[in-house]
């Protein structure tokens, strides 16, 4: 079985925290399929392509460059892609792990990994409206805060989080 040392999406590097590779077959064809663990930034940043140009480097040092299609997104797991594009011949694909259409052994690629794990290492920022009724010497102090307060909220919800977890 053939392993994936790292992948590039349009160009850009994308860090892999998991990936399979291996040909799909089906009665009337074949599929390369890639599936990779990545983050929820690299989740959103290329998961409403359709197409996507996929630069696959294995271990051994064998290079794919392909068009790969994006399959529909599960909203549930681990961040993930999967890709494929259709092959025509298995010439140089011998030593890639087979998956028949009939069977129900497909790598699973998010064994052993948690969102924590992946967040640890690239945290998603989302943007957040609050709406809050407080005491008009609070409101001008956030006011005077300008672009800090991102990070007076970041401190005081970290903070608060320690305290109930000592409890």
């Amino acid at each position: 079985m053939r392993k994936v040392k790292s992948v590039k999406i349009d160009g850009e590097s994308v860090f892999m925290f998991n990936s399979a590779i291996y040909i799909f077959e089906t009665d009337s064809r074949y599929t390369l399929e890639l599936d990779i663990i990545v983050s929820e930034i690299v989740l959103k940043k290329f998961g409403n392509n359709e197409n996507l140009i996929i630069e696959i480097e294995l271990e051994d040092g064998k290079e794919i460059s392909a068009i790969m299609h994006l399959r529909g997104l599960v909203g549930e797991g681990l961040p993930q892609l999967n890709l494929y594009c259709e092959i025509y011949d298995l010439e140089g694909y011998e030593d890639f792990q087979i998956v028949h259409e009939n069977e129900a052994s497909f790598p699973n690629v998010e064994e052993g990994i948690t969102l924590k794990e992946i967040r640890k290492v690239e945290m998603p920022n989302e943007r957040i409206n609050l709406k809050l009724l407080l005491p008009i010497d609070q409101t001008e102090w956030l006011a005077k805060q300008g672009k800090n307060l991102n990070g007076v909220l970041k401190e005081a919800i970290y903070d608060y989080w320690n305290k109930e977890k000592k409890r």
